[in-house]
């Protein structure tokens, strides 16, 4: 195969690619949407072939909610909830799992063709199977969450979301890490060929990775709703009640005066650094591109955090926190690609 060819086929592998990750960014969004119109538990069942076929009549629906209301967030939370109000909550997890069902076919299918056909360049292959493996884990994942809501509590584990939330997260950034593979392929170079600033790079979009799965704590147990204020909580910066729990660490995990403040701790310590880090590499640009990189990693900071403070402040809308968790991948975005200019461009 000729370089010409390969090249083509490495951008109809990357387009690919591009499509799956926007998809896959869709269904974080939606994700965010289902849980803060609380649909999640709406459906009790999971039937990952049948589950495609929503009720289509009358008494199919009658007997979707009859079924709903075995459960404890029926009993608890929604009791005497109509069927047309129960429709609306339904059709949010249903759209949810429909659309998890919809990448994984964009997925294989295309990536079956790929390979059948040889476009696939060597080394990527084994790349794939993992997201593959990793979109069936998330599926997995995402009942098991479900599930631990559906036993006496009429609310999901906060663990169970936020390692759910982590998987999606972590597959679209596998996917956009090779994409820039695949885009700057004819630029890459040796490891040892790093700048300077490539292990600052790595440590922060770790760092930017676990500030999201701290945001899927603050969602999971509804943290954002207890300090409505800023830049002060309540009446001080340090609130009455942090780390009063026994074993004190747990309080990082469960409780929300913690959780909450933690948050807003990480997303000061990760402004200041991401603000230097970029200035850093703004300054020291060896291109275009890093001066640009460098901008829309400041761009996406700032947005995410006035993001951040206006979902607070306004006790968390709807359409406000799931611009903020978007928010939260842009950011990630960035970050992957400044670090990819680091550590493996030119």
């Amino acid at each position: 195969m000729s370089n010409f060819q390969q090249a083509q086929h490495d951008r109809q592998v990357a387009l690919w690619l591009v499509f799956c990750a926007a998809v896959v960014f869709g269904m974080i969004m939606l994700g965010a949407v289902t849980r803060l119109t609380h649909s999640g538990l709406s459906m009790v069942e999971w039937k990952p072939l049948l589950g495609i076929v929503p009720p289509l009549s009358e008494q199919a629906w009658q007997e979707t909610l009859e079924k709903y209301r075995q459960y404890p967030e029926y009993q608890q939370v929604n009791r005497g909830m109509s069927l047309d109000a129960f429709k609306r909550i339904f059709m949010f997890e249903y759209l949810h799992r429909v659309l998890g069902r919809l990448i994984g076919v964009i997925f294989f299918f295309p990536m079956l063709y790929f390979a059948l056909r040889r476009r696939i360049r060597p080394g990527l292959m084994p790349h794939l199977c993992v997201l593959f493996l990793l979109g069936a884990l998330q599926g997995l994942l995402g009942w098991y969450m479900v599930k631990s809501g559906l036993v006496n509590e009429p609310r999901v584990s906060q663990y169970r979301l936020t390692a759910h939330l982590g998987v999606a997260v972590a597959i679209y950034a596998y996917m956009v890490w090779l994409i820039l593979d695949l885009i700057f392929l004819d630029q890459q170079r040796p490891a040892p060929g790093r700048r300077p600033h490539a292990r600052w790079a790595l440590l922060l979009l770790a760092l930017v990775y676990v500030m999201i799965l701290s945001g899927g704590l603050v969602a999971g147990t509804r943290a954002g709703f207890v300090y409505p204020t800023w830049p002060l909580m309540g009446d001080s910066f340090l609130p009455p009640g942090l780390y009063a729990t026994a074993p004190a660490w747990l309080a990082a995990f469960e409780d929300l005066t913690t959780i909450q403040f933690n948050h807003r701790l990480f997303a000061y310590l990760l402004f200041v650094l991401l603000s230097l880090f970029a200035l850093a590499v703004y300054r020291r640009a060896g291109s275009q591109r890093d001066k640009l990189a460098a901008a829309l990693l400041v761009l996406a900071l700032w947005l995410q955090v006035a993001l951040g403070i206006a979902t607070l402040l306004l006790h968390v809308p709807v359409a406000l926190a799931t611009a903020h968790q978007g928010g939260a991948v842009l950011l990630l975005t960035a970050m992957l690609y400044i670090t990819h200019l680091q550590v493996r461009q030119a």
